[in-house]
Order: C-alpha cells, then sequence, then structure tokens
C-alpha cells in the first residue's frame, strides 16, 4: 500500500509543486520549442514522470510502472478505441467516394470555405463532441477541411480551436456527470453553472475560426454568419443546460447554430474571401442520403444506446476490476479509486462508433473485405498517435497515483481570496495533461470543491470553472495534437501545430479566468445559480 506525501521535498509543497511539474515542463518544452515528434516527447516525458514519483516521492519502482501501465491501458481503451473506430468510419466513406459527396452537400449551403469551415469544424464538430468525444470531432472535422483545400496544419489548428466550447458537455455531459459524483454536488446545478460560462466563449469561437483562416478582413466580411453561429449555438447551450436537458445541450446547440446559419445564408451571402472550386458533378438525392448516413447511424446508435433498458442490457457486461498490484491512498489515508479499470465495452463510445461502422458497410456499399482493410490501414494510419496517447495519459497516470497532481492542485489551491481566479486553470492543466474534461474533472473536482470551502467562494462555481477551464486545455493536450497531426499526415509535427494553438488556449484561458473571478464577487454573483 502506497500512502501519497503532498510536500516530499524538504517538507516544502512550494518545491514539492516544482518538482511535480518538471515532466509537464519537460514534454511542452521539447513539444514547442525543440520541436520533437510528440510519441519521442511524451516517451521522455513518461521517465522523468517516473524519476520524480520514485526519486523524489517516495513511491516504489513497482507500484510507479503499474500506474504507467494502468495510464497505457485507459490511453487504449475508451480514449484510442473511440478515435481508431471513428477515423475507420471517415476512411470507408473517402474510399467509396461518399465522403467527396458530404463534401459538394456542405459546399452548397455556402460556395465560401469560410463559412463551410465553420459548419464543419464548430457545428458538426460539436454534434460529434456530444455523441462521442475523446477526440472524435477532432480526428474527423479535420480531415475534412484538408478535403476542403485547407492546408494540413490550417486544418488541424481550426479543428482543435473549435473543439472549445462544446467539451464541457461532450460525450453526453460525462465531464459533468464525473464532475457531480466526485463533489457530491447534483448534476443540475454544475451543468446550469457550466451553461452559464461556455456559451460566453461560443459566442467568439467561429469569429476566431475565420480570423486563423482569413485574418481580419475575413472576419468584417463573416461577421453576421460567425456572429449567427455563436451567439445561436450560445443560447441554446444555455437554454438546454438551464432549462432542457443537460446531456442534451450540445445536441441542441450544434443543430440549433447550424440551422440558423443555413437560414441566413439563404438571404445574406459574404464578400469577397475563400471561394471553394465549383463542382460540376451533380449527386442525386439517394447518393447524398447514403453520404450522410453513417453519421446519421453514428446518432441513432448512440441515442438507442442512451434508452434506460438498453443501456442496462449494454451495461450488464461490463467488468471493473482493479489494477492487480496497484493500491493506493491519498495523503489522508483513504483509499484511491484511481485504480479501478473499466472495461465498458459496450456501452464505451468506442464500441458503439464499431456497431455504428459495421451497420454503415452496407449502407454505403463497402465489400466487408474492403472494409476489413481499412480497418487495418486505419492503426497503420495512427501508429504513432497511438504511442503518444498511450504515453500521454501514462504520465498522468504516474502524477496522479504518486501525488504530484496532488500536489500541484493543493499548492494553487493556496491562493486565497483570489484562488477563484485561478481555479479554472487547475481545470485547464488537467485537460492539458489527459486530453480528457472528464478526467480533469475526475483529478481536480474534489479540491476545487474543498479550497472553495476554505476561502469562501461557492463550490459550485468553483467546480464547474474546472470544467470550463478544462475545454481550454484540449486544444494543446499532446493527445489531441497527435490526434490531429495523425489525421492529416503530419505526425511528427505536433509542435508545429502546438505553437499555432496555444496563444488562442492561454487568451481563452484568461477571458474564462476574469469571468470565473467576477461571478465569484458581487459583479456577476448574480449568474451563480
Amino acid at each position: 500500500m502506497y500512502e501519497q506525501v503532498l510536500d516530499p521535498l524538504l517538507g516544502s509543497l512550494g518545491l514539492s509543486a516544482l518538482a511535480a511539474a518538471l515532466p509537464l515542463l519537460v514534454l511542452f518544452v521539447l513539444l514547442g520549442i525543440v520541436r520533437m515528434a510528440a510519441w519521442k516527447a511524451s516517451l521522455i516525458a513518461l521517465v522523468v514522470a517516473l524519476a520524480v514519483a520514485v526519486l523524489v516521492y517516495p513511491m516504489p519502482v513497482v507500484p510507479a510502472l503499474l500506474s504507467a501501465s494502468l495510464g497505457a491501458a485507459f490511453g487504449f481503451f475508451p480514449i484510442l478505441w473511440i478515435v481508431i473506430n471513428a477515423i475507420w468510419v471517415y476512411n470507408m466513406t473517402v474510399t467509396t467516394g461518399h465522403f467527396d459527396v458530404l463534401q459538394r452537400s456542405f459546399s452548397r449551403v455556402s460556395g465560401d470555405r469560410r463559412i463551410q469551415a465553420v459548419i464543419i469544424a464548430f457545428c458538426f464538430g460539436a454534434l460529434l463532441e456530444a455523441l462521442a468525444g475523446f477526440g472524435t470531432p477532432v480526428a474527423i472535422t479535420t480531415v475534412m477541411l484538408l478535403a476542403l483545400g485547407f492546408s494540413p496544419i490550417t486544418s488541424a489548428v481550426v479543428a482543435l480551436v473549435a473543439n472549445t466550447a462544446p467539451v464541457a458537455f461532450g460525450a453526453l455531459a460525462s465531464p459533468l456527470v464525473t464532475l457531480a459524483s466526485v463533489t457530491d454536488l447534483p448534476l443540475e446545478e454544475l451543468g446550469a453553472m457550466t451553461g452559464r460560462q461556455t456559451p460566453l466563449l461560443a459566442v467568439f469561437v467561429p469569429i476566431v475560426l475565420v480570423g486563423i483562416l482569413d485574418g481580419r478582413k475575413g472576419v468584417r466580411q463573416t461577421l453576421p454568419a460567425t456572429l449567427t453561429c455563436g451567439i445561436t449555438f450560445g443560447l441554446a447551450q444555455f437554454v438546454s443546460a438551464n432549462y432542457i436537458s443537460v446531456p442534451l445541450a450540445d445536441i441542441v446547440a450544434s443543430l440549433v447554430a447550424a440551422g440558423a446559419t443555413v437560414l441566413l445564408l439563404k438571404v445574406w451571402t459574404p464578400r469577397g474571401g475563400l471561394e471553394a472550386e465549383a463542382s460540376t458533378e451533380v449527386d442525386s438525392r439517394g447518393e447524398v442520403v447514403r453520404a450522410y448516413l453513417p453519421y446519421l447511424i453514428i446518432i441513432a446508435v448512440f441515442v438507442v444506446a442512451q434508452i434506460g433498458f438498453v443501456n442496462d442490457v449494454l451495461d450488464a457486461v461490463t467488468v471493473k476490476f482493479d489494477w492487480p498490484g496497484l493500491h493506493i491512498t491519498d495523503a489522508g489515508g483513504d483509499e484511491l479509486s484511481l485504480t479501478e479499470f473499466k472495461f465498458n465495452w459496450l456501452t464505451s463510445a468506442g464500441s458503439l462508433l464499431l456497431i455504428a461502422g459495421l451497420l454503415s458497410i452496407p449502407a454505403i456499399g463497402i465489400a466487408p473485405g474492403r472494409a476489413g482493410e481499412r480497418y487495418l490501414a486505419t492503426y497503420a494510419q495512427l501508429k504513432w498517435p497511438i504511442v503518444t496517447v498511450m504515453s500521454v495519459l501514462a504520465i498522468a497516470y504516474v502524477m496522479n497515483a504518486s501525488g504530484q497532481t496532488a500536489t500541484l492542485g493543493t499548492w494553487m489551491a493556496g491562493a486565497g481570496g483570489v484562488f477563484a481566479l485561478i481555479s479554472p486553470v487547475l481545470g485547464w492543466l488537467g485537460t492539458a495533461v489527459t486530453g480528457s474534461d472528464t478526467s480533469s474533472n475526475s483529478l481536480f473536482g474534489a479540491l476545487q470543491v474543498s479550497a472553495a470551502n476554505q476561502v469562501g467562494m461557492d463550490p459550485t462555481l468553483a467546480a464547474a470553472s474546472n470544467g470550463s477551464g478544462g475545454v481550454l486545455g484540449k486544444m494543446i493536450s499532446p493527445q489531441n495534437l497527435a490526434i490531429a497531426a495523425g489525421a492529416v499526415g503530419m505526425s511528427g509535427r505536433e509542435g508545429d501545430i502546438f505553437r499555432r494553438v496555444l496563444p488562442w488556449s492561454l487568451i481563452f484561458l484568461v477571458l474564462m479566468c476574469a469571468l470565473a473571478y467576477l461571478q465569484s464577487l458581487p459583479v456577476l454573483g448574480w449568474m451563480v445559480p
């Protein structure tokens, strides 16, 4: 049994926090400054995390290695399992030509590639985030943007920046469900509070996407469309999170935003800009329907899987077990649940995507043998992202198990009255490391509530700020950088993408910190439910 110590370095929490931050510093320096391939950088950072766990923290070598193996296993299932099957579905549509039909269908909404990019990356990406999450929207929308004619790096950057506002409610509100479980706060209150933070972010994201694609001129030329898209998404997300359904918030918001934007484009057309190449091909209604079928099947499978008795049947075969040989308690002596591995092989989003993919085979008319070839080819395509994701999650689990993450969180929680200002930073840090807002909430949710009670901050606000700040760490997570790079053939150049998205991550984080701080004061305190 390993008991965590939060101040192992000379009994100093500050010095211990500095040591605990080393794996993250090494990882981001290697990515952003040295420009090392993500899989190499993550393996080196893993060695550093293990060294800190064993040499600075009193963690024996065997538990440290076991925690790394647990993280690697979690990296493959459920996270990579989702991405692999999502990319497979996409690859099948490319092979059959249905993806080209889908692209032409999007082009008929608007001849302007900037508007097409917003609808694909922001609206369609939000729908994918709502259903699957865990990198799926980044993987699929990146290649769709590439097919529109944008460069690989621009496609990756736009997809990553777009995947922000929906994340807190992604995978049918998995991050918030997790947050409610670790904080004992009502899901409805956490959803309502988050629905009073991330919608404000959503207003600006479409504008930023066009800015990335076409600069200030493009922003001015497309402002009616981007404002319509962002405002309707934010309003729908707010209304759904507060008054309709927390798990359905992103589904409602993505469909409302896409519908409102399409209606606007029937009476308004942007000037100048990036015109898409006109296609002379005319697709029949049946071909268009088949092009959309895989995504309609995905939606249907996920919706059916959420029905009470269906979910119960699928969940009946779920296996949960403690990772062999790994027993950990926190600094107070309470046993931690992070050593549990959940193998929900039928309810996992990746398995549901696999089922949707199998149903899509006859729907799009691809030969089963060809579909099998594309499935194996998908693993080859993602070989380096697979190494990266498993390594990054191994780092996260070593840091969690040894106490490094708790040290960082406890040190930041000591900020006193300004804790509300840095509360989102904890969530941002957690998602940057794990690539998952769900994981970030499980890491820091209880700590946020504890710190909030100590400094007199509303615990619901603190917990929600963790998730809202976390959505901004997703775009710089090595896991998601690897997924985006792998999808467009840029494996090894994750550092280039990292440098492009980091400024946007920090700008949005500053705004979220300011919002959370003002909500902790009478200025915006009326926004707290």
